[in-house]
C-alpha cells in the first residue's frame, strides 16, 4: 500500500486580525501549501479569513493563555502528521500605560501570551518541522530597549527577541529557518486602539488617555509581512521593516539605555 505524503501546512497564531490576518493572505499566495490552521480566541473572525486564502483553511479557535489550549493543539498535530512548513506565533497583547497604573492581570496576560504561548507554541510544533521549514517570531521594536509607558509589554518583546535570536542558531545546522520580526507601529492592526484602551492617570487628568500621545509613521501590515516573508526566506534571524525600525535598532547599539530611556519619555509626550 503507497504511503500517504503527508500534507504541507502553515500555522498563523493571532489570525484574525492585523498581522496575523495577512500574514495568511500573503502566505497563501508565496507557499506551496495544502492547508493553513489558523488559531485565535474569535472562531467568527477566524472564519472571516476564509475570504481571504487561496488555500484552504482549519480554524482552531483556541486561548492560548490557557494551557489547555496546546493539549488540543498537540492532539491534532499528532493525528494528523502534517508537514509544518512554516510557523507564525503573531499572537500577542500590549497596554499602554505607567506600570503600576496597570492591573495585575494585565501585566500576568502580557507575559503570559507574549511570552510562554509563544515558547509552548514552538515547542509544540517544532517536532513536526523539517529542513527548509519557517518559524516567524512577531516581535517589536519596543523588545530592542527599556520602554517608559510600555514597561512590561516592552520586557516581553525583548525576552522574546533574544529567545528566537539563540533559537534561529540551535536550528540552524537542522535547516529550520528563524526569524524575529521586529516591526514599529502598525497602524491598520487593532494593537493601538487595544493597548490605548488602558488610562494612565497622571496625564488623562489633563485630558490624555494614554501614556503614548502619537503615534507618529506607523507602518502598514502588508508591507512589513510583504519583508517579513522575504526575511524569513533568506533565513535572517532579525527583520526590522522599514527606516524607522532600522534606526531604532541601530539607536538601541550605539546608545546606552541610560540615554534612551529619558530621551523616548520625552518623545512619547509629544
Amino acid at each position: 500500500m503507497k504511503k500517504q505524503t503527508a500534507k504541507k501546512i502553515a500555522i498563523v497564531t493571532g489570525a484574525s486580525s492585523g498581522l496575523g490576518r495577512e500574514f495568511v493572505k500573503q502566505i497563501a499566495k508565496s507557499r506551496q501549501l495544502d492547508e493553513i490552521w489558523v488559531i485565535a480566541r474569535r472562531r467568527d473572525r477566524l472564519e472571516e479569513v476564509r475570504r481571504l486564502s487561496k488555500v484552504a483553511l482549519r480554524t482552531i479557535p483556541l486561548d492560548l493563555t490557557e494551557k489547555s489550549a496546546f493539549d488540543v493543539l498537540r492532539h491534532a498535530l499528532e493525528e494528523s502528521h502534517p508537514d509544518v512548513r512554516m510557523l507564525v506565533n503573531a499572537a500577542g497583547v500590549g497596554k499602554i500605560g505607567m506600570t503600576t497604573e496597570l492591573s495585575l492581570q494585565e501585566n500576568d496576560q502580557m507575559i503570559d501570551l507574549n511570552c510562554r504561548a509563544a515558547v509552548d507554541m514552538c515547542l509544540t510544533v517544532l517536532p513536526h518541522m523539517s529542513r527548509s521549514s519557517e518559524l516567524i517570531n512577531i516581535c517589536s521594536v519596543a523588545g530592542f530597549q527599556p520602554l517608559t509607558g510600555l514597561n512590561t509589554y516592552a520586557a516581553t518583546k525583548a525576552f522574546l527577541l533574544s529567545w528566537t535570536k539563540a533559537l534561529h542558531h540551535e536550528l540552524l545546522l537542522k535547516g529550520i529557518k528563524v526569524t524575529a520580526l521586529c516591526p514599529y507601529w502598525v497602524k491598520d492592526t487593532e494593537f493601538i486602539p487595544v493597548a490605548k484602551e488602558t488610562d494612565y492617570a497622571p496625564i488623562a487628568k489633563e485630558g490624555d488617555k494614554s501614556a503614548i500621545k502619537n503615534f507618529w509613521f506607523a507602518g502598514h501590515a502588508k508591507y512589513i509581512v510583504r519583508q517579513a516573508l522575504r526575511a524569513s526566506r533568506l533565513n535572517l534571524w532579525v527583520c526590522s521593516p522599514g527606516p524607522v525600525a532600522k534606526a531604532e535598532r541601530l539607536v538601541s547599539w550605539v546608545l546606552p539605555d541610560c540615554v534612551i530611556i529619558p530621551v523616548w519619555d520625552i518623545l512619547r509626550r509629544l
